[in-house]
């Protein structure tokens, strides 16, 4: 079994960031395994892998390079550092600076032989930072603010199930086979592997993205990453995507619970069905997505809600976010009955 042993320092000093560089590589490996999750996801794939497959077309070696790289062992070293948050070139330049040996042992470790190509090839950390360049520009910075949005949303959600729940609470589900075993161990994975000791200072980051791939990613004894798909994907199965409201083009977005009739005698249909939706933390612009409300009545109900205490608003980065507080799910969890 793989897991890491983090005492309490380190678990103090972990964070959540969001990291553009891990959702442009969770990006390149859903074009390269052409894995899609979810509607939106299957939209996003259909648009962006016929250019993706003539970029590889017309760059051989980058073809060679992101096959070794996604190997069959593992993610290739280099790939992958710890993200910290900060701007894309900036996460970007470790890769771009990886010596070209370097690269090679982590693609053999990856792989196992490297191609022809591979073992001629120079300058295979800047043509591997390249790669990534383009994936970013062509296929995620255009639907970035949508990305953020989730991602942050996913980070207030997790968040807010550590302060009830504890670890146990905020890691459970994070990644398949994952577990807070207690006591400081966290099972990464079922691998039979030595265990990683993080301890005082060391660096502990979650990372979510929006594609369905993970991974974790460490430099030295003090820099952690785990990197994993996010909760709370706004494009489902459901009614049909609204102009403006951030779901992608041609997706749908999930309507989410009914009611209970309880709750709306009580409040009314409109807000009681945006204080049920705020059972996983929202912005507006999901809400309007989600009901087909105008902004305004969408920000109206919350004001409401606001003021009779039963949700709270919290900013995470550059997005505002709803949520349920205690009062509101007990109001909700005593609508739902035989009577509700």
């Amino acid at each position: 079994m793989g897991y890491w042993r983090i005492d309490s320092d380190a678990l103090a000093g972990s964070r959540f960031v969001v990291s553009a560089l891990a959702e442009t590589t969770a990006a390149l490996i859903a074009l390269q395994r052409r894995s899609a999750a979810h509607p939106g996801d299957r939209a996003w794939l259909a648009d962006r892998l016929p250019p993706y497959r003539a970029h590889l077309v017309a760059d051989p070696v980058a073809a060679h390079l992101v096959r070794a790289a996604l190997g069959r062992l593992w993610i290739a070293d280099h790939l992958t550092p710890p993200p910290d948050g900060r701007p894309f070139e900036e996460e970007l330049e470790p890769i771009r600076a990886t010596p070209d040996a370097a690269v090679r042992t982590y693609l053999r470790a990856a792989s196992g032989a490297l191609p022809e190509e591979l073992a001629r090839a120079r300058g295979l950390g800047p043509r591997t930072a390249e790669l990534l360049e383009w994936v970013w520009t062509e296929a995620v910075r255009p639907d970035w603010e949508r990305r953020r949005r989730v991602a942050e949303a996913d980070i207030l959600l997790r968040t807010a199930q550590l302060s009830r729940g504890g670890w146990a609470a905020a890691l459970s589900g994070m990644r398949p086979n994952m577990a807070w075993l207690g006591e400081g161990r966290l099972r990464i994975n079922l691998q039979d592997r030595p265990p990683r000791e993080l301890s005082g200072a060391a660096g502990l980051v979650f990372v979510p993205v929006t594609p369905p791939h993970g991974w974790v990613a460490w430099r030295g004894a003090h820099r952690h990453a785990l990197v994993y798909p996010a909760e709370g994907q706004l494009a489902q199965p459901g009614t049909a995507a609204q102009p403006g409201t951030g779901a992608l083009p041609g997706t749908a977005t999930r309507p989410g619970p009914a009611a209970p009739q309880a709750l709306v005698r009580l409040l009314g249909p409109v807000r009681a069905r945006v204080l049920v939706l705020l059972a996983s933390p929202k912005s507006t612009t999901q809400l309007v997505a989600l009901t087909g409300l105008s902004l305004g009545a969408v920000a109206g109900q919350l004001k409401v809600l606001l003021a009779a205490g039963l949700i709270l608003r919290r900013r995470t980065g550059r997005t505002v976010l709803y949520s349920r507080v205690a009062a509101g799910d007990v109001l909700v969890s005593a609508a739902t009955g035989p009577d509700g």
